[in-house]
């Protein structure tokens, strides 16, 4: 069973590799959320953080084999 540790770093790394993922050009697929009112933004990147945690995954299960 993996520990508290182990998942609190993979939630994190997800979490900062979909923001630099974002800024540096993979953002704004489909299924990501956006909202636009001229003075209010809001993004929710569902889809890029999704492929991040799948990517993530399959790294790390490489490695553990």
């Amino acid at each position: 069973m993996r520990s508290n540790g182990v998942v609190v770093f993979y939630v994190l790394l997800v979490i900062l590799l979909t923001m630099a993922s974002v800024q540096y050009g993979l953002g704004r697929l489909p299924g990501d959320i956006v909202v636009d009112l001229g003075s209010f933004y809001f993004y929710v990147p569902f889809t890029t953080g999704l492929i991040v945690a799948l990517l993530l995954g399959a790294v790390f299960w490489v490695f553990r084999r």
